[in-house]
Formats: C-alpha cells, structure tokens, sequence
C-alpha cells in the first residue's frame, strides 16, 4: 500500500490523503478496488483526527482504497469553500483512478457530524456525485446555520438523484439531535431513494467507529455502535457491489443486490421494477404486456370475490410489477420484458 498527501488548496489549507492498495499478485483477482472518502467532523471549526484515520483504516481492512478530506474550516473560509474542496478531491482522485487501480464510478463518501453535512451535500447537490453517502450523527437540518453560514440545509436538497445513503446516530446524542437522521430518512423515503438506518438506543454524539482505543466510556455507551462500521460496508456492497470471486478477467464487483432507488418509477423508462400503478397507468405498456397480463389474470386470485383483476391492480399499485410476478411464481423473461418495456418512456 501507498500513501499519497496532496494539498487541494494550500491557502486555506486543504489536504487530501490517499491509501492505495495494491492490486493483482497477491490479491489474485482483484485488478481495480472501490473507494470511500472520509470526510471528518469538526463543526466546521477543525477536522477531527479520531474520524479520519480510524475510520479510514476501517475501509482498507474491507478492502476499500481510502481517502481523507481535510477541508477548509470556518478561520479561512466559508460556504461554499468545502464544497469546492470536496468536488476538487473527487476529481483529483477521479483523475488518477486508472494511475491507482480504481473505481472511478464506486467511490463512496463517509462523514461525521458537520463532515456528515459536507457528505450529504456532496449526495445532494454536488457535480461530482458519489455511489453511496455514508453519514454518522450528521447535520442535516437543524444546526446548519450555527455551524456554517449559507449552507444548505440537506433534507430540503433531497431529490430522485440523491445517491443511496446509510445513516446512524445515537438516540440521546445531546449536540447534534436525533432529528436530523430522522428527518432525513422521510426525505430519503418520499424522495423513493434506497438508505438503511441504525438508530443506537443510547451514546454520546462524536464516537466515530465505537472503538475503546478511540472513544473513553465516560458516559453511557451502546455496546451495539461500533457495528455500524460492518454494516455501513454490507451496505456498500449491496449498493455498489461485492468483489468478485472467480476467474473471469473482465469482473472486479458484482452486480448490486440493491437499486439506487426502490423503484424505477423516476426512471426515463420503463421496466419491470416500476409500479405496478405506473405500468397499468400506460397504455404503451399495457399493450406491449398483454400475453403477460394474460397470464397474471389466470394466476392471481382478487383477496374478495366481488374484486376484478383491475381492481386488485389498484390495490396493489404501489408495488413493482416485478415483486408480484414473483411473489406470484409467475415465470417470465425478465430479460426480455426489461428489453420492451425499457423502448416505453416512463410518463
């Protein structure tokens, strides 16, 4: 592995850290790696070394290469300065993804408390979107302004292209409430976006990965935090993908267990993971489905005697065709339906 300290900016002093692992030899199939950017907290006012390194280290023991943000804090610069800083990172390390074996299109950010609120910007508004936004005890509604002038607000930023996103705080976190996390979910939720959530019964707010070495327990401490680092790296792999295991040369991940979205009904097309309400509601699509539709009025059975197929249609309308045919055991060419369906423009 190598290490790499580039200045971003040297007026304001803004530093980015690289660890490259090495690929192939050893590693045997592993020829390109997925990323994450680590984006520490600080409340805009310094970066937090206990969630820099820990937290980096985390990601390259799952086999992540790892970089950290040190951004422009509130002495030399405001809003949108760490914006532009985390938009000149991701594109230096986007520029050097083929020099070091990576991912430019799996990179992942992870940000804690005001770095959560630098992260969920970058998941919101920035240029340079990132695969997944990870955000710890962030800020991302209330407090916003005490902690950065002009900055936005995250949870009215959220739309369709919001990137899947993996949140945990502490319930009686006392510097940033447990608001944010929950008000960002319902933004997530409405929005149709794909995010995981662990809210900790109990903890102090800043406990990065939970580790003794890292965290004293002076106060009352969920045993259970420190999981957050697995299962924020299961979420990774469900979004972006896992490495591969085989010999196929041309595979490093692959394909994501879960979509950017719970369903595709934002999506320019078509498909079988769109609603049900929203492939009924289209003409095109109805006819274009017309064998299967068929097949589903002999196989799907009304939940009352008196309910038509279109009724029960209605009734189910909010869940993807493609969950019913399934939940149904009605056999159908994905494949090839994906294929009509995505010629349909999704109106």
């Amino acid at each position: 592995m190598k290490t790499i300290e580039v200045t971003l900016n040297e007026k304001r002093n803004v530093r980015l850290t690289a660890f490259i692992q090495d690929v192939g030899k050893e590693y045997r199939n592993i020829t390109k790696r997925p990323g994450v950017l680590v984006i520490p907290g600080g409340g805009y006012m310094f970066c937090s070394d206990r969630e820099a390194e820990p937290v980096a280290l985390a990601y390259l023991n799952a086999g992540y290469d790892a970089f950290i943000l040190r951004y422009t804090i509130n002495e030399v610069g405001s809003w949108p300065d760490p914006l532009q800083d985390y938009e000149d990172a991701m594109e230096y390390i986007i520029n050097h993804a083929d020099e070091w074996n990576l991912m430019a299109d799996k990179i992942a950010v992870a940000g804690f408390s005001a770095g959560g609120h630098l992260a969920g910007a970058a998941a919101t508004i920035a240029k340079h979107k990132p695969a997944a936004a990870i955000l710890g005890y962030a800020v991302l509604n209330e407090q916003v302004d005490e902690i950065a002038t002009n900055a936005p607000r995250i949870v009215e930023e959220v739309n369709y292209d919001t990137c899947p996103c993996f949140l945990f705080a502490a319930r009686t976190d006392n510097v940033v409430p447990i608001h944010n996390s929950i008000q960002m979910m319902d933004a997530l939720d409405k929005a149709g976006v794909t995010f995981e959530s662990h809210i900790y019964a109990y903890g102090p707010h800043g406990f990065s990965t939970g580790d003794e070495s890292i965290q004293t327990r002076e106060s009352a401490f969920c045993p259970r935090i420190p999981n957050w680092v697995k299962d924020s790296i299961g979420f990774l792999k469900d979004v972006m993908g896992d490495f591969y295991v085989g010999t196929a040369e041309d595979k490093v991940l692959t394909k994501p267990n879960c979509k950017a979205h719970i369903t595709d009904d934002g999506a320019a097309w078509l498909s079988l993971d769109c609603t049900i309400g929203r492939i009924f509601g289209n003409p095109a699509a109805k006819e274009a489905l017309a064998d299967t539709i068929k097949v589903m009025k002999e196989k799907i059975t009304p939940f009352r005697p008196d309910m038509t197929f279109e009724d029960m249609m209605t009734t189910l309308s909010k869940m993807k065709l493609l969950d019913l045919l399934q939940e149904r055991s009605i056999d159908v060419d994905e494949e090839k339906l994906n294929e009509v369906l995505g010629k349909i423009p999704n109106i």
